[in-house]
């Protein structure tokens, strides 16, 4: 037999070993059972995609970071839909409203004069619907509205304190108060003073408030 021929036959030998080892069975199995995608024009259901080549990997990350397959794969997708963007945690007072919201780590707040935001100083920042998660305390939110009513001025309904809400502005979106975040991932904040006394003429004038709550 020559070289080559050695060579390969070790290589075969430590193949079928490995496959044919406990270890190698269950990250074959676990491939198996992983979701994940496979390229082609058409998508396939979820639950029935082929990792390919990436089964044994994906296996092996679940394994050694103690994630389920569902955890797995929404690490995978915050990754890369919120690139350059921190995850930021906060609610209010009583703890009995709790979220999520991605977003810079620098933080671009509006200071609005309008009667509402002036009573209740309501400093916030903009950011898509998609990027924000109501992690506690749906049924302990009450909401008021007046004028047009297109803002929603949601607020927990034991303390009190408005720690999010939907601007008339951006209702597409969510205003998150910075002061209602948990310490720890706001880098910077800068201030911009809208002057929500004459909002139909500020809303004009604003080349980017409306595209703040857009994915």
């Amino acid at each position: 037999m020559g070289r080559a021929a050695a060579g390969n036959a070790r290589r075969s030998r430590r193949s079928s070993a490995a496959a044919a080892s406990p270890a190698g069975r269950n990250r074959r199995e676990r491939g198996k059972k992983t979701g994940g995608c496979r390229g082609g024009e058409q998508a396939l259901p979820a639950g029935t995609f082929d990792l390919g080549a990436q089964s044994e990997r994906w296996a092996a990350f679940q394994e050694r970071h103690r994630l389920s397959c569902e955890e797995a794969a929404r690490l995978l997708l915050d990754a890369y839909e919120h690139r350059g963007l921190v995850k930021h945690t906060g609610g209010c007072h009583c703890g009995a409203i709790r979220f999520e919201v991605w977003a810079s780590a620098d933080l671009h707040v509006f200071n609005c004069n309008c009667s509402i935001c002036t009573k209740k100083q309501n400093r916030h920042f903009i950011v898509p619907a998609s990027h924000f998660k109501l992690l506690k305390g749906a049924d302990n939110l009450t909401t008021y509205t007046f004028n047009t009513h297109r803002a929603q001025h949601t607020f927990c309904k034991t303390c009190g304190v408005q720690s999010f809400y939907t601007p008339r502005s951006n209702p597409d979106g969510y205003g998150i108060a910075p002061h209602c975040l948990d310490d720890g991932t706001v880098h910077s904040i800068v201030t911009e003073d809208i002057n929500g006394k004459e909002w139909e003429k500020a809303m004009k004038e604003h080349k980017t408030i409306r595209d703040m709550s857009k994915p």
